[in-house]
């Protein structure tokens, strides 16, 4: 029996790989359980998390075709906060419930696989339990990461350039935005993990890039570390329509990850046939009562195309995905920045944290280092 945690909604724990008791898990808390009132409501709280520990044998159970994993990152993403609601969730993925682990991207190495394609000590990517330990069926898993990662020095850097984020990005930005040289692409929340990415996109197709974020350290982030061509603090600005025409004077195309009073700015700025690629809405998450956007009449008026993706409708373009980004990688060309907190027990601050802007870049939960 191996000592192990996870991370849960709060109750009591169940299982974690067929044999799990007195474990370590993120769940949701028993403060939150009863018919309507079992979400969370507003900001989440770490009180709405609550980690329980266990033990859990590492064998798998006879005759499994599944695959044991021991998690080494998760990614704590913005999105996970919509599946703690009863809000249509992301169709990719099933909105949490109360007493099972919490569940997000992450890398992991495989402890014992029962399935011919994985074996012992292969490291792998998908969606995973918030815990030390998993069962997972195949189908979790999007890929194999061992020969990939020969591309990079560490696991975090394939973690947050190569999964979610990488991909997000590429989906995003080159099949929904549709990019051209001399655009000037305004990304909001830019120094997140996936605004980040697509600001140094930008820079490559040889797009002006102008990135908003909240606070000093992030602007100059994006400006000296990143590439962006400039940057600002949007809680500096009263009136981010005039911020917008300050920083750029001709339209712009946009890479939307906030909503609200920022989508309505952009709405007034935004070239002629222009486009907004729709990643995240991260301002509108934790209210209860929802505001109307005002100046949609933009749409009509200059022809422009807003969508809204999921990454999940993408994975099939993965391998064109690495061809576009594995050189630029290998080049020096694409930076990253990571903010980590390490061991689960971290984890809901690490989470909540998201929504105050306390993180820096993107925000990794450290399980185990190997």
């Amino acid at each position: 029996m191996k000592k192990t945690s996870a991370l849960r909604n709060t109750e009591q724990s169940h299982q974690i790989a067929k044999e799990k008791e007195d474990g370590k898990e993120w769940r949701r808390s028993e403060e939150q359980e009863s018919g309507a009132e079992d979400i969370v409501t507003g900001c989440p709280k770490e009180s709405d998390m609550e980690v329980v520990e266990g033990s859990i044998t590492l064998k798998l159970p006879e005759g499994s075709n599944e695959v044991l994993i021991k998690n080494l990152y998760l990614s704590a993403d913005p999105y996970m906060r919509i599946l703690m609601s009863e809000r249509e969730s992301p169709q990719s993925l099933a909105s949490y419930t109360i007493g099972s682990p919490l569940a997000g991207y992450g890398v992991a190495k495989v402890v014992e696989s029962g399935h011919p394609d994985f074996k012992k000590e292969d490291l792998v990517w998908g969606i995973f339990g918030w815990d030390e330990y998993s069962l997972s069926p195949q189908h979790k898993f999007f890929s194999k990461s061992s020969t990939l990662m020969s591309h990079f020095p560490t696991i975090l850097e394939f973690l947050v350039c190569i999964c979610m984020p990488g991909m997000t990005t590429y989906a995003g930005f080159f099949e929904i935005g549709s990019p051209k040289k001399g655009d000037n692409v305004f990304i909001s929340a830019a120094s997140g993990a996936v605004g980040q990415l697509v600001g140094q996109f930008a820079k490559l197709m040889g797009c002006y890039v102008v990135g908003s974020a909240g606070s000093k350290e992030k602007v100059d982030l994006l400006k000296n570390k990143l590439g962006f061509d400039d940057a600002f603090n949007y809680k500096e600005e009263q009136d981010l329509d005039a911020a917008l025409k300050r920083y750029v004077s001709d339209g712009i195309d946009n890479f939307e990850n906030v909503g609200g009073k920022t989508l309505d700015a952009v709405l007034q700025n935004i070239r002629v046939q222009g486009r907004i690629s729709v990643c995240g809405m991260i301002s509108r998450y934790n209210v209860d009562q929802q505001e109307g956007i005002k100046n949609l009449i933009h749409l009509l008026l200059k022809e422009v195309r807003m969508e809204g993706f999921n990454v999940s409708k993408f994975y099939h373009l993965y391998p064109k995905f690495l061809e576009f980004i594995l050189p630029h990688i290998r080049e020096g060309k694409i930076m990253y920045v990571e903010d980590i907190a390490e061991g689960l027990e971290n984890g809901p601050a690490a989470l909540v944290g998201l929504f105050s802007g306390r993180n820096v870049g993107k925000q990794v939960l450290l399980v185990a280092r190997d």
